[in-house]
């Protein structure tokens, strides 16, 4: 099961969470210093509900974004 809605194809997308210690220049410190940088993945808030398409009714992941917006219709 891939994790990509589909609805509007809203996918995982990479980044990084950065480490810091110190204290801010801004609050008297020094400055903050970067310890470590790890890659990390951004994953949509994906949703297994029954929607209704072309008078069928079918089982999707749709993201909550598609849910909330209404794109979808919900099968009864």
């Amino acid at each position: 099961m891939s994790k990509v809605c589909d609805i509007c194809g809203k996918g995982p997308v990479a980044g990084r969470s950065i480490t810091q210690r110190g204290m801010a220049k801004k609050k008297g410190g020094v400055g903050k210093k970067t310890t470590g940088i790890t890659k990390r993945m951004f994953r949509p808030n994906l949703q297994n509900i029954k929607i209704r398409i072309n008078g069928g009714n079918k089982t999707a992941l749709v993201c909550t974004t598609c849910i909330r917006c209404g794109k979808i219709t919900k099968a009864a």
